[in-house]
């Protein structure tokens, strides 16, 4: 819908609001700002009369971060009302949320968020105007000033080129932003502070500690209220606290971000490498291992020490050699390549890697297992011939979906990510790769999304998000396809017509981190981990300390079967053993007292509390072995 008008001096210029309200009134009612030629602006901005001007509805994807953005602000207001001494740095939105950073002298409290949420919910009932102002550089600077919000002043000193600032008005409130914000705060109130948290100012533990207020805001209530109930599902999997009640892995100060797998988590851990390199084997990868150490030289050849220096940690020998551990496992595979003649009859060669790789993390950044300083890539490097490159790159996405499937992830979005506007190579090769990647996922019919400039370096780049059980989205496995390195490790093959080639490069990885991976594992089962992975599979429980020997009879009998199995023959009731063992997801569990022993028999139930029945121990035990088979040696029909 556009403005009309006559002549530009015949008619004042209207506020987007007034061309709304002109033509389309309908959806005022729920429209909390509008885009403008494509732009995003306020209500209350002018526009063009021959602009065209559609409403942003609260519930889009657009309004939710406008209503977001808004309830950062109103967090300020409401914070300088209880807390005049308190000064404001930063509220921006993040997903499903927002969060306001405050400087404050004293830590904020429990009851302080909850004495901060009511007083923004008495300010919401009064359905207030947020009034926009834009006013001179100086202005702004005199009205924080004045307002004692020296944070607001160190912001504006990083625009230096901004001559005019925008000024947003709640009340006696004033807070500056680029907007737009809500015109007037009925719209905030399905709104919820979620958590207390500290931060450092501009990201970096050298500053000033602040602390964080979150909270999340939305259009209705039925969508807060679903997104609160998520919140608590996501609570009862958190990967941290199963990992704990589980006792699989933990974490220590002294080694901040490493990770101490127990011997439950590091079966885990083991199972999912064994399970890999079966896959990896099966289509025609050989494993191989580089140095965790290695010389400066060669992060300055690969292009990571001038892109990546700040991530890396490093050491200075005796003889003043620098070392870094390695953040990445590509200069090693390319080494590996190098190192012999290659023929084109040698190509593709497909070398897979569970390489430690040590990235330094900011301390607030770290979060168990999602982010570790200190892990495991399953990597793989696939060197080819250009015209091999579109098969190699099909076939590596087809793995990568069909891997995913096994592990129950059936909704798997593929994003693709393009040229970086800092990176190496010429804009043909960038073509020519990013051609190679398009290609490989229209041959499999598979859609995607495009993410403008977000490749690696050296690379174009395909990421697979995979859902969870409870809609969260985790981008885990990459494939990225490279003629750069290649080219600065000078690496080549000799082709048919005996000429020296560059052979293509392809980066995999598939879980990305195990580590990582087996926290999205934890969450989306909830710790009910399918029968193959579990740490335990079975757990022979005996009735009375009579039946202790047969017990661990049994016991003996699954793991000769295959199964990981463990006996538990403590003096203690039936029903208590049940439901300890139940509480540790273990999936199946035998109970055996006098009859069972006399019979050699054991009464089987699962995790579920499901009543499976009693059988003679050769039948549980192939019923058992048969259950905890790895999906890729079982039998597909």
């Amino acid at each position: 819908m556009s403005a009309m008008t006559e002549s530009p001096a015949a008619v004042p210029v209207a506020t987007a609001l007034q061309v709304l309200k002109a033509a389309a009134p309908e959806q005022l009612r729920t429209a909390v700002a509008a885009r403008v030629d494509g732009i995003l602006r306020d209500l209350s901005d002018p526009v063009d009369p021959h602009a065209d001007v559609q409403p942003v509805a609260a519930d889009s994807p657009d309004g939710l971060a406008v209503i977001r953005h808004s309830c950062a602000h109103l967090v300020g207001h409401a914070v300088k009302q209880l807390y005049p001494t308190a000064e404001m740095v930063i509220g921006p939105v993040i997903e499903d949320g927002f969060y306001y950073d405050i400087a404050f002298e004293r830590p904020f409290t429990q009851e302080d968020l909850a004495a901060i949420e009511a007083r923004m919910r008495v300010l919401i009932a009064k359905h207030y105007p947020v009034i926009k102002r834009l006013v001179p550089r100086e202005e702004a600077i005199h009205v924080f000033q004045a307002r004692g919000e020296a944070y607001k002043l160190r912001l504006i000193e990083d625009m230096p080129d901004e001559a005019t600032l925008g000024l947003y008005f709640h009340e006696e409130y004033v807070d500056m932003c680029r907007g737009p914000h809500v015109p007037n705060t009925r719209f905030l109130k399905h709104f919820k502070l979620t958590k207390l948290a500290g931060a450092y100012w501009r990201g970096d533990a050298r500053n000033e500690q602040l602390q964080r207020i979150y909270g999340t805001a939305w259009a209705s209530r039925e969508a807060l209220d679903a997104y609160l109930t998520r919140l608590e599902e996501a609570e009862r999997r958190d990967h941290r606290r199963l990992g704990r009640e589980l006792d699989l892995f933990h974490f220590q100060e002294d080694a901040p971000g490493a990770v101490f797998w127990h011997p439950k988590g590091w079966t885990v851990f083991r199972v999912l490498v064994d399970y890999m390199r079966r896959r990896q084997e099966a289509a025609g990868y050989v494993e191989v291992n580089t140095p965790d150490v290695m010389d400066r030289s060669l992060w300055e050849r690969s292009g990571h020490w001038a892109n990546y220096r700040e991530h890396m940690f490093t050491t200075t020998t005796e003889d003043e050699r620098v070392f870094a551990l390695k953040p990445m496992n590509c200069p090693g595979g390319v080494s590996l390549f190098k190192h012999g003649l290659r023929s084109y009859r040698d190509l593709p060669i497909r070398m897979a890697e569970f390489g430690k790789v040590h990235r330094y993390e900011p301390s607030g950044a770290l979060h168990g297992l999602m982010r570790v300083r200190h892990f495991t890539q399953d990597d793989a490097h696939i060197f080819c011939t250009p015209e091999q490159m579109d098969a190699e790159c099909r076939d590596v996405v087809a793995l990568v979906l069909d891997i995913y499937r096994q592990f129950g992830f059936e909704d798997v979005a593929i994003k693709l990510s393009t040229r970086p506007e800092h990176r190496m190579g010429d804009d043909a090769t960038w073509d020519r790769l990013e051609h190679a990647l398009v290609q490989a996922l229209d041959g499999l019919g598979l859609s995607y999304a495009v993410n403008p400039g977000e490749g690696a370096f050296y690379g174009p780049k395909l990421e697979f998000v995979l859902r969870d059980a409870i809609g969260r989205d985790w981008q885990c496995g990459t494939l990225q396809v490279d003629m750069n390195l290649p080219e600065r490790f000078d690496i080549d093959y000799v082709a048919e017509d005996g000429q020296r080639r560059r052979p293509v490069m392809l980066h995999r990885a598939l879980f990305g981190s195990l580590e990582r991976f087996i926290g999205i594992l934890l969450e989306h089962h909830a710790g009910h981990l399918p029968a193959w992975l579990a740490p335990i599979q079975a757990t022979v429980l005996s009735i009375t300390e009579s039946h202790a020997d047969y017990a661990r009879g049994v016991s003996d009998a699954l793991r000769r079967a295959g199964v990981r199995s463990a006996a538990d023959v403590r003096n203690e009731k039936i029903g208590y053993k049940i439901r300890e063992h139940t509480l540790q997801r273990v999936p199946y569990l035998l109970v055996v007292g006098a009859k069972e022993a006399e019979g050699s028999t054991v009464a089987l139930r699962s995790r579920a509390g499901e009543d499976l029945g009693t059988m003679v121990l050769a039948e549980a035990a192939q019923r058992l072995q048969e259950a905890a088979r790895p999906p890729d040696q079982q039998v597909r029909a």
